[in-house]
């Protein structure tokens, strides 16, 4: 079980959509894109084929279980401090490996059905003349998302999560390698659908977007205040829809402010396309200052 949020997994699952293989990389870990190598106990593993029995309890596992039924908060601290720490290590080799190559790498998060795939079905297909992109799709289950990215052409790898909430660093370095993006290229990572747990992992990205839509309600900044602090951008979608739902666009970009003030908020619709302009302005820039 992952000490920071609760969610479970024996390791993510990587489907090349290229050739349509699954690769089970529930004991593998990467030091960055590219390179093997053993580390430590990954948060979400817990069986490597150990019996878990009492009678093959370590002395270290008995001082942990102790400490964590005498001191359980303390406890839980030191270990999502733990994870959160080697996740971050393993985030800047992602960073260093992206800068090495001149790829500009995009973690984008949402509540499920925010719309997410839709907008990277669009931005690949209008943009595809200019830029090369590829995309690194994140699900608990299934390649539906990564049909529909493959459709338009692009290069994409899944990773699904099972019972897991969020990437990582490690899951991103392990489908990097597998999708091997090409030098000075747009990646795009699809997290899974959560406003909570995406927000904590750096995935060693050069910006976090976070996706938003009117049929959610206007007060989601303030009840999840980590993910919009997290973020450079927030594009607030699905605008078409403004005359049949309860929301306040000016009152949410202001929650959305208040929470985080260098916030850049893009009013957008993915379906009719209005103002998407506004998006792909942003993404060249951001490809100009990398």
């Amino acid at each position: 079980m992952c000490s920071t949020c609760g969610c479970s997994g024996v390791g993510p699952v990587i489907t090349d959509l290229n050739d349509g293989h699954a690769h089970d990389h529930s004991h593998d870990h990467a030091d960055g894109p590219g390179h093997d190598h053993e580390h430590d106990h990954h948060p979400h593993d817990h069986a490597h084929g150990s019996d878990p029995s009492p009678a093959h309890e370590s002395e270290s596992d008995h001082k942990t279980a102790s400490a964590l039924t005498h001191e359980p908060s303390t406890r839980m601290v030191e270990l999502e401090v733990q994870v959160l720490a080697k996740n971050d290590l393993l985030a800047a080799r992602n960073r260093g490996w992206f800068e090495g190559r001149g790829i500009v790498a995009l973690n984008l998060m949402s509540s499920p059905g925010a719309g997410k795939t839709s907008l990277l079905e669009r931005t690949i297909r209008e943009l595809s003349p200019e830029l090369a992109m590829s995309v690194i799709e994140g699900d608990q289950e299934t390649v539906l998302d990564a049909e529909r990215i493959r459709a338009t052409g692009a290069q994409v790898i899944q990773i699904n999560t099972g019972s897991g909430c969020h990437l990582d660093a490690d899951m991103l370095a392990l489908g990097l390698r597998s999708l091997d993006p090409p030098a000075r290229s747009v990646v795009f990572i699809e997290n899974v659908g959560n406003l909570v747990c995406p927000a904590l992992f750096d995935l060693g990205e050069q910006a976090k977007v976070v996706i938003m839509s009117v049929t959610e309600g206007d007060d989601k900044p303030l009840k999840y205040p980590h993910m919009f602090r997290a973020a450079d951008v927030l594009l607030l979608n699905k605008l078409d829809l403004l005359p049949y739902v309860n929301f306040d666009v000016e009152r949410s970009i202001s929650y959305a402010q208040q929470i985080n003030p260098d916030i850049e908020v893009l009013p957008l619709s993915v379906t009719r396309g209005d103002d998407l302009d506004r998006w792909y302005d942003w993404l060249r820039e951001r490809i100009k200052t990398a």
